[in-house]
């Protein structure tokens, strides 16, 4: 369950935003369109580890971002 802490004089506009970040930060529609389909582990495993390249040449500062 989401709680959004509000300052006196905060709109609710403010309010609609700050749910929308905390919700997105959980990672809930993610999961749900990563369930929609069916992956193979091999699959994931293989995506993993092309993330992991990347990001590490991204580091490294071989790639440009």
């Amino acid at each position: 369950m989401l709680i959004v802490q509000l300052k006196e004089g905060d709109t609710l506009e403010k309010a609609l935003k700050k749910f929308k970040k905390k919700f997105e930060k959980t990672g809930v529609i993610k999961e749900l369109r990563d369930r929609q389909k069916f992956t193979k582990k091999s699959v994931r495993r293989r995506q993993g580890m092309i993330k992991a390249v990347y990001k590490n040449r991204l580091q490294q500062g071989l790639l440009e971002d």
